[in-house]
């Protein structure tokens, strides 16, 4: 995969740009992290029958604004998919958003499946495509992953894209609500519509 070039109705560079790009806006620990995920999303994607170039794409995107600050956030504000709200949640909630959105404004990024499955891989949505779910889920289970519930979740992985699903949802608000955490609304709205529907 380390020579891919994307067809250009996905992005408008190819994955040796989109590397570079990345080490230049993320710490070491974070950039490794993100071609972790991208090896997992890889596999899945393959393992599923999915689009391998998505999975990759959306997979070394999804951190692409994890360390990014509030003055580059702000510098959306003009984006139709820009939410003010999110100045009160923090850059755990919305590096998702701002990775898609600097993708599609300095990447060439113009493929929608990949565009929402790295927008919504920190707070989930109720319309997952398939890529979105990959995403969240590679995320979730890479392998430098060590959590008790990682174990779990990796064998779900293996077997159900939704059971896998269903689990990181879980997990991630036992885990907000046992350490006293507050819930991003969108999230909760997210696990209300997956029990009602699955």
């Amino acid at each position: 995969m380390t020579n891919l070039s994307y067809r250009k109705g996905f992005i408008a560079c190819d994955r040796a740009t989109l590397i570079k790009t990345l080490q230049a806006a993320l710490s070491t620990k974070r950039f490794e992290h993100c071609l972790r995920v991208e090896e997992t999303a890889i596999h899945l994607a393959e393992k599923y029958h999915e689009d391998v170039e998505r999975a990759s794409i959306a997979g070394l995107l999804h951190d692409y604004a994890k360390e990014a600050t509030e003055e580059t956030l702000l510098t959306y504000a003009d984006h139709p998919d820009y939410d003010a709200d999110w100045l009160h949640w923090g850059n755990a909630i919305w590096h998702g958003p701002l990775a898609a959105m600097q993708a599609q404004r300095h990447l060439g990024l113009v493929d929608d499946e990949i565009y929402w499955a790295v927008y919504w891989h920190t707070v989930g949505s109720v319309n997952w495509t398939p890529t979105a779910k990959i995403v969240a889920i590679s995320d979730f289970i890479e392998p430098k992953r060590h959590f008790p519930e990682v174990v779990e979740a990796r064998t779900l992985a293996e077997r159900s894209l939704d059971e896998a699903i269903a689990y990181k949802m879980q997990q991630e608000l036992q885990f907000l609500i046992q350490n006293k955490k507050v819930v991003y609304p969108h999230t909760l709205s997210v696990y209300n519509h997956w029990v009602k529907t699955h």
